[in-house]
C-alpha cells in the first residue's frame, strides 16, 4: 500500500482512490523505474498566470510541451480552466470548446466542476453523519437559498431572496410543503429569515451548537478569528456541513448575498447538487436550476460591486451594464463564463487594463479582438520555461 499524504480538508472531505498527490506521483514513478523505461526524468512546467510576462497560456499549444505535469501557477476558480477558450491556437480552443462548451452559449456550459466533485470528493464519514443528523432521516430539500451577509442584515437583500425563492417554487410540481435548507456565513440572518420562510416553506438549518459529534467537541477551537467576517462565528467546519447539505438541492439553488452574489461556494453547491441529480436520474426533471438573487441596491450601479476573476457576475459589471433596475431573479450558469467575449459583456476598467496585459482587446460591444491577440503573439518574445524536477 502507498502512504498517502493528507489531502486538503482531510478532515472533511474523502477523496475518490483515482486522486494522488505529486508526492506518491514520484514514488510511482520510481518504483515503476520510469526513468530506466523512458529515459526522462519526471519534471513540471510552471506557467505563472498572475505575471503576464512570464506567461504563455494563450499564445502556445500546450499540447505540445514535453513536460508530463504542467503548474498553472496563481490563478484560481473559473480562470484556469476556461483561459483555453481564448487562445489563439484553434486546437487549444477547440479542446477546451468540447470540455467547457463554446463561450457563446451559456445556458449549455457542460458542468465540468460538478462532475469532477462527484466523481473525486465527498463528505468524511462525521460530515456525512452531520448532514444526516441536520435531515432527521427526511427527504432531500428541494431547494437550498445561500445568504452571503458578512454579518450585514440587510432588509432589501432579504426581501429580495424572499421572492427569487417565490419565484423558483412557482416552477416546481410539488405537492407537499417544499423543504427549504438555509445556509448562510451569519446566523442572525438565518434566524430572521426563518420566520417568513416558514408562512409557506419547511425551513432547515443545520444548528451546529445543537449537533453533538466528533467534529463538534473542539469547536470554539476551531473558530478562526480573522475569518469571523467572513463566515461568522460559525467554526470552519460548519462550512463543509453547510457545503454537503446544501449540494442535495432536488431542484434549485439560490444565491443571494448584501453585495457580492453568485459566490464560488454557491457556484460549486449548484454545480454539485445538478452532478448528483443526473447521476440519480437523467430525466429533465431532474435539473437543478441555479438562482442569483439581486437587490435594487446592487443593480443601481451597473454591478459594479460584483468583482473579482472567476466570480459568475463581474463580467457584467463595467460601463455596458444596466443600471438603476428593480430586484432581479437572475438565470445564473452552472459554469460561468471566465472571459468578456460575449456581446455586451462589459469589465471594469481595472480588469480591462489586466486584459489587455495579456493580449485581450475588447470591442465597444464587450466582445474581443481575436487578431489583436494574433499579432501580440507573433510580436512578443517567448518566455524562459520554467522546469522544476519533482
Amino acid at each position: 500500500m502507498l502512504a498517502r499524504d493528507k489531502y486538503p480538508f482531510g478532515d472533511y472531505i474523502s477523496y475518490s482512490n483515482v486522486t494522488f498527490t505529486l508526492k506518491e506521483v514520484k514514488h510511482l514513478w520510481r518504483q515503476n523505474r520510469c526513468l530506466t523505461k523512458y529515459k526522462r526524468h519526471l519534471t513540471m512546467r510552471i506557467d505563472d498566470f498572475q505575471k503576464p510576462t512570464r506567461t504563455y497560456v494563450l499564445c502556445s499549444n500546450w499540447r505540445e510541451w514535453e513536460q508530463p505535469i504542467i503548474w498553472f501557477q496563481n490563478t484560481t476558480d473559473a480562470v484556469a480552466a476556461q483561459f483555453f477558450l481564448k487562445s489563439v491556437r484553434p486546437e487549444m480552443r477547440e479542446a477546451a470548446s468540447h470540455l467547457f462548451g463554446r463561450p457563446e452559449n451559456l445556458e449549455y456550459r457542460a458542468n465540468v466542476f460538478g462532475e469532477i466533485m462527484r466523481i473525486l470528493i465527498s463528505p468524511s464519514r462525521d460530515v456525512e453523519n452531520a448532514v444526516r443528523w441536520a435531515l432527521s432521516s427526511g427527504r432531500d430539500p428541494d431547494i437550498v437559498l445561500h445568504m452571503r451577509m458578512m454579518m450585514n442584515r440587510s432588509v432589501r437583500a432579504k426581501q429580495a431572496a424572499v421572492d427569487c425563492l417565490r419565484k423558483a417554487l412557482l416552477n416546481l410540481p410539488m405537492l407537499s410543503k417544499p423543504k427549504v435548507v438555509l445556509v448562510s456565513d451569519t446566523p442572525s440572518m438565518v434566524n430572521n429569515i426563518a420566520l417568513t420562510l416558514e408562512e409557506f416553506a419547511e425551513v432547515l438549518h443545520f444548528d451546529y451548537e445543537k449537533f453533538e459529534g466528533n467534529i463538534s467537541g473542539n469547536s470554539k477551537s476551531s473558530i478562526m478569528n480573522f475569518r469571523t467576517k467572513d463566515w461568522g462565528p460559525a467554526p470552519r467546519w460548519v462550512a463543509f456541513v453547510d457545503f454537503f447539505l446544501a449540494s442535495r438541492a432536488r431542484h434549485a439553488v439560490i444565491s443571494g448575498a448584501h453585495r457580492r452574489v453568485g459566490t464560488t461556494y454557491a457556484q460549486l453547491i449548484a454545480a454539485l447538487a445538478a452532478a448528483y441529480r443526473l447521476e440519480e436520474n437523467s430525466s429533465l426533471n431532474s435539473s437543478i436550476t441555479f438562482l442569483s438573487s439581486f437587490q435594487s441596491p446592487l443593480l443601481s450601479e451597473g454591478l459594479k460591486r460584483q468583482t473579482g476573476w472567476g466570480h459568475v457576475w463581474n463580467r457584467f459589471a463595467g460601463p455596458l451594464s444596466c443600471c438603476g433596475q428593480p430586484s432581479q431573479c437572475a438565470l445564473t450558469p452552472l459554469l460561468p463564463p471566465a472571459w468578456w467575449d460575449g456581446l455586451w459583456q462589459s469589465p471594469i476598467p481595472r480588469d480591462v487594463q489586466r486584459m489587455e496585459a495579456y493580449g485581450m482587446k475588447l470591442s465597444g460591444f464587450g466582445t474581443s479582438d481575436d487578431s489583436h491577440l494574433s499579432r501580440f503573439c507573433q510580436s512578443r518574445k517567448i518566455p524562459v520555461v520554467v522546469v522544476r524536477l519533482i
